[in-house]
C-alpha cells in the first residue's frame, strides 16, 4: 500500500479531548498530528510539528512526525541480525543500517480503528497486523497502540504486540517533535531538559552502539539535572544529541519510571514523561532541513525534540543489551504517559 494506494484504506484523522487537552491522531501510522496544550495563562499552543494534511505525511518524506516506528524502532548494524541460527536481511535505509522497521515500517501504514470513546477519558485504540517477512523480519504479529486522555493533563499510549508462530524482535516506538512554545516557534535550544538516566549507550560513526554502557556524568550528555539544549549541543559530535539513555534514576509512579522533564521558559508549558521502556533517545531534529510544515510553517534543524522511549538501539545483535526477542504467544507491552503542566 505504497503512494496513493493507502487510499484503499481510508486514513482520517480523529479527536480526543476533555476540556484541557485536545489531540488530533490519524491512522496512518498512529501519529500524532497536533496535540493543544495551555500555558500559564491558558493559551493554548499546537506543540508539536506537523503536516496539515493526511497526504502530506504520505507524499512529503516525513521525518517520522508524529508516528509509531516498528517492528524495531531505532537502527540495525548493518540491516541483519540472525535468530536461532537463521540469517535474517532488512532493507538499508540510513547508511549501511536498517532504521525504523524499514523502507515502509509501521509508520507507513493505514491501521484498523477498533475502539473510539469519548467521554471523561477519551481513547482511541488502532491495530495493525504485520505478516511474516515484511520488511525482513519473521513471523506475523499483531499490533496495538491505545491513546487515551487519562486526565486534564495527561496523555496515555500503551502499546502492545503479540507474535503469532515465530519468536521476533519488536521494539516500537513513539516518535513525536515537541516544541512546547507552539510547533512553529522556531528552535527549542531555551528549552530546559532532565533526563533521568546516569549512561548512555555510546555509539559509531553510523549511530550504532558499540555495545558499551558510559556514565554521562561531567560530560555533554549529562542532562541528570535540569539544563537548557542549547547549553551544550554544539560541544556534541556530529549535528547534535541522537542518543539513547539507560533509564536508571527516575521515580516510579504506577508501575512506570520517570524517564525526562521538558520545559519551555517562554510560555511556561512543561512536559513530564513516564514509561516502562528501558531506554529513551534524545533526538535533537538534527537532519529537520526546510520541512514546510502545518499552517506555512518552515521546521529547520532542531526546531522539535523528540523523547523516543524505548529498548535500547541494535540490541538484536547485542547480547548484553535488554532482550527484545518476543516469543509466540508472549506479548511485548510499553507505556508512555505524558504529564502536561505550567510552570
Amino acid at each position: 500500500m505504497s503512494g496513493d494506494d493507502y487510499k484503499m484504506k481510508a486514513a482520517e484523522v480523529f479527536e480526543l479531548k476533555n476540556g484541557t487537552l485536545r489531540v488530533n491522531i490519524t491512522n496512518y501510522g498512529a501519529t500524532i498530528t497536533s496535540l493543544f496544550v495551555p500555558d500559564k495563562q491558558g493559551y493554548l499552543a499546537d506543540v508539536v510539528l506537523g503536516f496539515d494534511s493526511v497526504d502530506a505525511y504520505v507524499k512529503d518524506n516525513s521525518p517520522y512526525f508524529g508516528c509509531i516506528v516498528g517492528r524495531v524502532a531505532n537502527r540495525i548494524k548493518d540491516a541483519k541480525f540472525t535468530l536461532l541460527g537463521q540469517n535474517y536481511s532488512l532493507p538499508i535505509n540510513n547508511g549501511p543500517s536498517s532504521l525504523h522497521g524499514g523502507i515502509k515500517g509501521f509508520d507507513k501504514v493505514v491501521w484498523d480503528v477498533i475502539e473510539h470513546t469519548h467521554g471523561e477519558q477519551p481513547s482511541i485504540t488502532f491495530k495493525y497486523i504485520s505478516y511474516d517477512g515484511e520488511e525482513g523480519y519473521p513471523g506475523d504479529v499483531t499490533v496495538t497502540a491505545k491513546y487515551t486522555l487519562t486526565s486534564s493533563k495527561s496523555l496515555r499510549l500503551d502499546m502492545e504486540a503479540v507474535p503469532k508462530d515465530k519468536p521476533t524482535p519488536i521494539n516500537l516506538a513513539q516518535h513525536t517533535y515537541w516544541n512546547l512554545a507552539g510547533h512553529n516557534s522556531g528552535k527549542v535550544l531555551e528549552h530546559s531538559v532532565r533526563i533521568f538516566g546516569s549512561q548512555i549507550t555510546p555509539v559509531d560513526e553510523n549511530s550504532i552502539p558499540t555495545g558499551e554502557l558510559m556514565p554521562v556524568q561531567g560530560t555533554v550528555f549529562d542532562f541528570m539535572s535540569e539544563k537548557t539544549i542549547g547549553s551544550s549541543i554544539s560541544d556534541v559530535p556530529g549535528l547534535g544529541y541522537d542518543h539513547n539513555y539507560v533509564l536508571d534514576c527516575g521515580e516510579l509512579k504506577s508501575g512506570l519510571k520517570h524517564a525526562a522533564k521538558v520545559k519551555d521558559p517562554s510560555g511556561s508549558r512543561v512536559i513530564d514523561l513516564w514509561t516502562d521502556a528501558p531506554g529513551v533517545q534524545f533526538y535533537t531534529a538534527n537532519y529537520v532541513n526546510g520541512v514546510k510544515g502545518k499552517g506555512g510553517a518552515i521546521y529547520e534543524k532542531h526546531s522539535g525534540l523528540c523523547l523516543e522511549t524505548q529498548g535500547f538501539p541494535n540490541a538484536v545483535n547485542q547480547p548484553n543489551f535488554p532482550n527484545v526477542i518476543v516469543q509466540p504467544g508472549e506479548k511485548y507491552v510499553h507505556t508512555m504517559l505524558f504529564e502536561f503542566s505550567a510552570q
